[in-house]
């Protein structure tokens, strides 16, 4: 097909809104290739370069030209939202069949047969999905000229952000055309990443591969160990910033707390995660685009797609796993700016949360024994929810477990309707044998980023070096550092944010899947005998209050006095109502009088009377013991007796330790309602549950 670089250039100015530009390096020559049908090509391109305007200009080309549809692989919504705007710029009719659109799925799959849809937009978690490779794709692959890979990194075992679906882009690009064009696309791509990929689209893959440094970048790393140190960093220097920026953090619950601290100093940011609805997030990124807000707390929820060529800081509340996922999120800012920030703040959390995600990353030999041991003895399958009840492995664990044992090939289990049966396929050792690669490297990553944390001087060139790219002169914008240091009164204002910090204990409202046998109940706990909700004052050993729980718990055996006047102000500041009458606690046989003496020395604080009228029935593993709710729920039943025949009237502050699961709580609430106390509040001094 000939390629119309007049044409193209119009597209360009049209797509960017800008009437005088021109392409950048590269660009033309990667839309030339993919229009003039040369094979299989990955364009590896810094942050901002323009790679989306490559797969929209070309198509836009070859369906003028008379060529049928696209299909656009995209890991995440935020990026589709992007995509989708930029392509309309240009008149490139974009839908897409994602998890959160399923009531237009049937409206966006009648305008593919009327051939009214230039690109169609899929998750790779579209692939796994039978009704869709039948239904959908099974239909349209013989039209579909060009296939396009965004953040093609994702294929790679040796990728930062390895999704498993991906992994099913290996046997759809062999389902269709063997002359369809490919063009695959990533901002971070090294050289085991690009081998591994012409391994996927095979071995005559075309690189083209630009230059990674970011002049406009000032980087700068800090060391400050404890939270409060960097709250109060950020609440000096984020207001002194000029322009609007992003504030990464490494889970829910910090983006949240950050969040929230900031906005108690009067500085206007919301905090952007995995749990925000979709309505939602796309208000703030808004926000943030229309410089509304002074900067977004997120979570890698804000990650590959957003773009706001204005970005004047991204920083970092913890260190991120990897270089590479540094690079990419620091790369958000300065892309349209001569100069912008980029500021990483490493504290000793992170490490501890990087260990989590390294070794949950693959389920351990014992869990997948465990699980296909269970189908083994269920020829017809089970559910998700019946694996719970069968084996003691988390939900989370299981749910990895069947999606990364259906994805191999052959795999050794597959779903009919709502349920997993086990196939004649065996596991493969290349299963264990990639988990055991990237273990290794997911460690060498986490030293590189700590080798990055230690430098002085030198940051862009060592992320550049890290990428395999090629290193010539690096000179950084002419901004000056920030300041180090931290101004005393605000590391005391965010100690006591940091103790002043509860945390909701909702009731729970259903019993298990096959109800709790020994006391006799199943299904909807009644309004009337469910726990209201309760409070938590801290997270088990974070800052603030969490490190004293722990040292009360195991190395005093009895809670710090500090720690009754927290719960004091705790209780000032929730103000149940109808406000508790009398005290009560969760017994203990490991640690029989240390709940019962907080709380007693509590309630006297507090002018109630305290009650013991909770017992052991019989001795029961701890729940912590126990790896999902459904067990927690059986550990549960006919653990807890009520002691006395008759119990005050009112309502009761319920006091335990630690809540994990809760439903410890909601036997305890459902045996006090149901002996005639009134409503029941319960407070904890900590959850252990960290998002």
């Amino acid at each position: 097909m000939q390629y119309d670089g007049q044409r193209a250039l119009e597209l360009l100015r049209s797509g960017t809104g800008v009437s005088g530009i021109s392409f950048r390096p590269g660009q033309e020559a990667a839309v030339r290739h993919v229009v003039e049908g040369r094979g299989r090509i990955l364009v590896v391109q810094k942050t901002g370069w323009g790679k989306s305007f490559v797969y929209f200009i070309a198509t836009k080309l070859l369906r003028e030209a008379g060529a049928g549809p696209t299909l656009l692989i995209s890991p995440l919504l935020a990026l589709m939202r992007n995509q989708i705007a930029a392509a309309e710029r240009m008149g490139v009719v974009a839908d897409r069949i994602t998890s959160d659109n399923k009531e237009h799925w049937a409206e966006v799959e009648a305008r593919l047969w009327r051939d009214e849809v230039d690109v169609l937009l899929v998750s790779p978690e579209r692939f796994g999905n039978q009704d869709f490779r039948d239904g959908v794709l099974a239909e349209i692959a013989e039209r579909v000229t060009f296939l396009v890979i965004d953040e093609a990194h994702c294929i790679s075992d040796w990728g930062h952000d390895f999704r498993p679906h991906y992994r099913l882009i290996e046997r759809v690009v062999g389902a269709l055309p063997p002359n369809l064009r490919v063009l695959a696309t990533t901002a971070t791509a090294n050289n085991r990443v690009t081998d591994d990929l012409r391994q996927v689209l095979g071995p005559n893959l075309q690189v083209s591969r630009g230059d990674l440094n970011r002049p406009s970048l000032m980087l700068q790393t800090m060391q400050m160990p404890g939270q409060s140190e960097r709250l109060a960093w950020l609440a000096a220097q984020v207001p002194k910033l000029p322009g609007h920026g992003i504030i990464y953090t490494l889970t829910i619950r910090d983006a949240n707390q950050v969040a929230e601290w900031l906005q108690t100093k009067g500085i206007q940011v919301e905090a952007y995660t995995g749990q925000t609805e979709n309505d939602r997030r796309e208000e703030l990124e808004q926000a943030l685009l229309d410089n509304q807000i002074k900067a977004l707390v997120a979570t890698t929820a804000l990650g590959m797609g957003f773009d706001k060529p204005d970005l004047a800081f991204v920083i970092h509340y913890q260190s991120p796993p990897s270089v590479v996922h540094y690079y990419q999120q620091v790369g958000r800012a300065g892309r349209a700016m001569s100069a912008a920030y980029g500021v990483l703040l490493s504290g000793q959390e992170e490490t501890e949360i990087a260990d989590y995600f390294i070794d949950s990353a693959f389920p351990t030999p014992d869990e997948v024994h465990t699980v296909i041991e269970a189908l083994e003895t269920h020829p017809n399958g089970l559910s998700i929810p019946a694996l719970l009840g069968e084996v003691n492995v988390g939900q989370g664990r299981i749910e990895k477990t069947i999606q990364l044992l259906s994805l191999e090939s052959p795999a050794p289990v597959v779903k009919e309707g709502s349920k997993w049966q086990l196939t004649a396929a065996a596991l493969s050792s290349e299963f264990w044998a990639r988990a055991e690669r990237l273990t290794r490297l997911r460690r060498e990553e986490q030293r590189q980023m700590q080798e990055y944390v230690e430098l002085e001087e030198g940051h862009m060139a060592f992320l550049i070096q890290a990428l395999d790219g090629e290193l010539e002169h690096v000179t950084p914008p002419e901004l000056p550092p920030l300041p180090t240091g931290t101004s005393k009164d605000l590391v005391r204002d965010a100690v006591t944010f940091l103790r002043r910090t509860n945390l909701p204990i909702e009731p729970r409202k259903k019993w298990p899947l096959g109800g709790m046998p020994q006391y006799e109940v199943k299904g909807h706990i009644p309004l009337e005998y469910r726990a209201e909700v309760g409070r938590a004052l801290c997270i088990w050993r974070d800052a603030g209050w969490g490190e004293l729980v722990r040292d009360g718990k195991y190395d005093d055996d009895r809670f710090a006095d500090n720690l009754v006047e927290a719960c004091l102000k705790l209780m000032e500041r929730w103000d149940p109502q109808p406000a508790p009458e009398w005290a009560t606690c969760i017994p203990s046989l490991r640690h029989p009088n240390l709940v019962p003496e907080f709380t007693e020395r509590l309630a006297t604080r507090l002018g109630l009377p305290f009650h013991q009228v909770l017992e052991k029935a019989e001795d029961r593993a701890e729940q912590k013991s126990m790896a999902n709710s459904t067990q927690q729920a059986r550990n549960a039943d006919g653990a807890l007796a009520v002691s006395s025949e008759s119990l005050p009237v009112g309502p009761v502050l319920l006091v335990d330790d630690i809540v994990d699961s809760r439903w410890t709580l909601t036997v305890a609430a459902w045996l006090l309602r149901s002996h005639g106390s009134g409503e029941v509040w319960p407070l904890a001094l900590a959850q252990t549950s960290r998002n």
